[in-house]
């Protein structure tokens, strides 16, 4: 993917699309979350619980499956159902209340050990790079979360010399 090459990836996308391409997962930060992630819907504690299993329970119960690459399938047209079983609905295994994606949406979102390790790794990168020939490259980034990557990303390019940021973006 990258050969010979240090980099790391900073994201406030929940998608998995730098993993599902290639990337190292202990080189991404996804700073807003996790669609592969549960959290207590409260939170009652600060852990989140790969969800991956429980969506595919989930979409069988719906008569959808998905295949081996990734594609999903009715399986029986007639049959579909816009609803999931109750008994299905993720609970907390703690307190016993509902669910929900690991989306920074307010300020429920967990931020688990998972998620410091990564803004540590993050972190220790930039420590790292400060004083190197470095590209940033900003793909995408509107003003929606301009503190994450835009505003940080501008001012290592303007306090360091040798930093150069490449920023490709249809709106801004």
């Amino acid at each position: 993917l990258i050969k010979n090459k240090d980099y790391f990836v900073i994201t406030t996308n929940v998608d998995h699309q730098f993993q599902l391409a290639g990337f190292d997962k202990d080189k991404l930060f996804y700073t807003q979350g996790d669609y592969g992630l549960f959290q207590c819907s409260v939170p009652c504690h600060n852990k989140t619980y790969d969800n991956k299993e429980l969506i595919i329970k989930m979409l069988k119960s719906q008569n959808i499956i998905i295949d081996k690459d990734g594609q999903i399938e009715l399986i029986n047209k007639e049959n579909w159902k816009t609803k999931i079983d109750s008994d299905i609905i993720p609970k907390c295994p703690v307190c016993g209340r509902i669910m929900e994606m690991n989306l920074r949406a307010d300020d429920r979102f967990v931020q688990d050990d998972g998620w410091f390790k990564h803004a540590k790794l993050y972190k220790q990168f930039l420590e790292k790079i400060k004083n190197s020939n470095v590209v940033l490259i900003e793909i995408g980034v509107g003003y929606n979360t301009p503190s994450i990557i835009k505003y940080p990303f501008e001012q290592m390019t303007y306090k360091n010399e040798t930093t150069y940021m490449i920023r490709i973006n249809k709106d801004y």
